[in-house]
Parts: structure tokens; sequence; C-alpha cells
């Protein structure tokens, strides 16, 4: 009987993604004692945050077995997952997903950014790194200023906004300051930032990619261990051509593509309620097919999503109940899914990162 409430449980659909918990690879245990289950779930993507939801819905399908749930056990096991050919995890960095476009305009900071304190909020430890050395966005996203601690003089701590750690070279420098560099120092700077901020240990590290495919792209690709990449793209054909240069760089140095993320799919008018498909319908699911790759989520246009951004609240942290959070959050989950069925780390690698 066991046996078939763990069948039962595994059928339950991740919150706003087409997977189920089964699909997602979770193992869940189902113990009845004379109708009453103790249900023990453990999965490699952020579970904890949806602990409530989890609570309700297994509840549910047990009493339409006639059961009740006694007690529930999660456990999220977010494991150090495959990078490139000839390269390691960082020591204390699971993973490392690299949001990148192949032009810029397509709100692909603020994309990471949501995607970042989606995954914060389902119960993952999370980091961004702003790799956009000549144009630094995220501390206005995240509300910082001043300067990060340095305890040795040769280490910067991050700093913290929203329950994410967060590092950029705009924190580092005055803010009207151009940074007048050319390919070598950005990616020089680019690899410090990384390399000697302390991160502590993080589940992801989220790392908004400047646009295009230059230097800093390909230092990332060829030198720094990727676990998988997201491609940001907006629906019409200029945007998916560029995004197509994107996806294909990174297929060349065996870094894994994740998904799309379509931007800007759709305007919902906040006066009459209609939908207006501003930059086309439907270019990402196209490129998405065309490629074999997944649409991870279509995110909508939102005057609040930019007011947001702009005080340096994101929406997710903002208004997350509102349908704009909820479509980063399913995007996010989908993230999270899709890097979590691909292969973890050798073992020898893997024991010594996850303790």
């Amino acid at each position: 009987m066991s046996d078939h409430l763990q069948a039962v449980l595994g059928q339950l659909r991740l919150p706003d993604t087409d997977f189920t918990l089964a699909d997602a690879g979770a193992r869940i245990r189902a113990v009845d004692a004379n109708g009453a289950v103790a249900v023990s779930l453990s999965a490699g993507l952020p579970v904890e945050g949806l602990r409530p939801w989890l609570q309700a819905a297994i509840a549910e399908r047990l009493a339409a077995e006639g059961k009740t749930l006694a007690t529930l056990e999660l456990v999220q096991r977010i494991a150090a997952h495959a990078v490139q050919p000839n390269l390691a995890p960082l020591e204390n960095v699971r993973n490392l997903i690299a949001v990148g476009s192949g032009k810029g305009g397509v709100g692909k900071s603020t994309t990471a950014v949501n995607l970042a304190l989606a995954l914060a909020a389902d119960g993952a430890r999370v980091g961004v790194l702003d790799a956009d050395i000549y144009g630094p966005s995220v501390p206005t996203m995240l509300g910082l200023s001043g300067k990060p601690d340095s305890p040795d003089g040769k280490t910067i701590e991050p700093m913290r906004a929203h329950g994410i750690a967060a590092m950029s070279i705009g924190l580092l420098v005055e803010q009207d300051t151009p940074m007048i560099w050319r390919g070598p120092m950005a990616t020089s700077a680019l690899t410090q930032l990384l390399n000697e901020t302390r991160w502590g240990e993080l589940d992801y590290l989220i790392v908004d990619l400047p646009p295009g495919t230059g230097d800093i792209q390909l230092t990332l690709a060829q030198k720094i261990p990727v676990a998988g990449a997201v491609i940001v793209t907006t629906p019409q054909d200029v945007a998916t051509l560029d995004a197509r240069k994107a996806l294909k760089m990174f297929e060349k140095v065996q870094v894994p593509v994740l998904g799309l993320v379509e931007n800007m799919a759709v305007h919902v008018c906040s006066n009459c309620g209609h939908a207006e498909h501003v930059f086309g319908q439907g270019g990402g699911a196209r490129m998405a097919e065309q490629y074999g790759v997944p649409l991870l989520g279509s995110l909508p246009l939102e005057l609040a999503i930019r007011e947001q951004g702009d005080a340096g609240t994101p929406v997710v942290a903002a208004q997350p109940d509102s349908a704009a959070a909820q479509a980063y959050r399913a995007a996010a989950r989908n993230l999270a899914v899709r890097l979590a069925l691909r292969p973890r780390v050798a073992p020898s690698i893997s024991a010594s990162l996850l303790g």
C-alpha cells in the first residue's frame, strides 16, 4: 500500500510548472500506520519554500485515499552538477548558472536578479555575480550601495539584499566612473570578482553576463566551471536572431543550455485588462523548438517590473503574490528541475563539495 501512496504522491505537479515530483526526480517514502501516513520527500531542487503548498497538496491526495498526513519530512539535496570538460566546480559554489543574451535591451539583468530571488524564495542559497564590467546594473536593482568589506585585504565579502549574496564591479568603483578597459582587463576583473569573493556555501550562483558573445562570455565559458546557461530573449525576430548566437556559443564550448526565457512576452493593460503582444508572439517558443531546448517561461512586459527594479526591490521580493512574480517563479522552478536532471559531478568531487 505504501508503494501505491508513493506513486500517487509522485504525480503531484510542482506549482507553475509542467513537472510532477516524480518527473523532477524526487524520492518519496510513505509509511502508513493505521491510516496515518508519515511522508519523507527528498529532492535535488529547492523545496523548503514550498513546504506550505506540499503540506496541503499531500494531505489532500492522502485524504482522497482515505488517509491522513501524520508528518512531512522535507530534504533538499542540491548537488553539484557536471561542468565543462577539464574543469571542476568551485569549492563552495555547487552550481554556476550563466544568464546571457545575444543583444542588449531584452531585460537580461532584470531576469537574472528575479530568477535568483525566486530560487531563494523556494529555499536555495543563492548569489548573483554581475559580470557586466562596463555597465553593471545589479547594485541598483538590489538597492545596494557603499563598498563591500575585505576582512584580510585579499578577499571580499559579498553584499546581501533580499536574502541573496551579490557582487559587482559597480560596488568597487564610483557610480559615474566609466570602465575604459580592453578585453583582457575586463576578463581579469571578472575572474577576480568570482574567485576572490567570499561567497560561502551556495547552491546556485547566477552570473549576469553582458550582452553579446565577446571576451567576457568566452572567458566564462572556457575557464570558469558553468553547470548550465539560460538565454534571455524577447519574442521579436531581431532578438531571437541574436539569441541564437549566444546559444550556439554555449554549445560550442560545451556549456549545456538549460533553456530559454522569453521576456516581455505580453503586456496586459492595467486599466482595461487587454492583452497585447507588443514585441510579437511566440518567438521564444519557435526558437526553443527549432534548437531543441526548453522554453523555461514567458515573462510579462509590466510597468511594476521596471519600477520595482529601479527602486532596488525586484518584483519577486516586492510583490511575491503578483502574476509577474509567479511567472519568474515558474521559470526558476523549471530551471531548477532541468539542472537537477543533469549529470552530477564525479563522486570524488561531489563528496568534498557536499560534505
